[in-house]
């Protein structure tokens, strides 16, 4: 099966925030943008699609693959960065929640939040129920922490290598999943 990945694109958030699992709102330069990743997606087929359920994924997935209904699952949700949620990184990088978080950022996890250990585990779930269906191509509009929990569990990087690949808004990944 190939799961073909999409970053949603830009939001209406001053750079420098922290905003997880926050829904906030699309930027304006929405339409263009949407434009953009779905002539990256001319002439594929896709069999379902599954969508974040934060506003800034649905969107997004209704724009590029209209005669599809979207799906939306709650595993495919961004980080939860709990009190952390809308608060600059500075801030977080500066509190001394922040520096152990920022030391050890893959099993420990945010004040209320979650760790990215139990983000891929969410994404593990997800993966495992697509083990009994029958699809070729499906498509995911997700956000960047589920992207780089893909590629932890589909190409085998370690959390590290996956976070420091550069995921930019609307960017679009193809993984393949051999089911069992």
């Amino acid at each position: 099966m190939i799961i073909t990945a999409i970053r949603h694109t830009s939001v209406n958030v001053s750079s420098g925030i922290c905003y997880g699992i926050t829904d906030v709102p699309v930027s304006d330069s929405f339409d263009n943008e949407a434009a953009q990743v779905a002539k990256q997606l001319i002439n594929q087929q896709f069999d379902i699609v599954f969508s974040s359920p934060m506003q800034r994924c649905t969107s997004l997935a209704s724009r590029i693959v209209p005669e599809r209904k979207v799906i939306p699952d709650q595993r495919l949700v961004e980080l939860d960065f709990g009190i952390w949620e809308m608060l600059d990184w500075e801030t977080i990088f500066n509190s001394s929640e922040g520096k152990i978080w920022f030391e050890n950022y893959t099993q420990a996890s945010c004040p209320n939040g979650e760790s990215f250990a139990k983000l891929i585990s969410r994404v593990k779930m997800f993966l495992n129920d697509l083990q009994i269906a029958k699809y070729n191509h499906i498509v995911l509009v997700t956000h960047a922490g589920v992207i780089r929990a893909l590629m932890c569990l589909l190409q085998q990087k370690t959390p590290e290598e996956a976070f420091n690949t550069p995921l930019i808004f609307g960017q679009i990944i193809h993984f393949s999943f051999v089911q069992k």
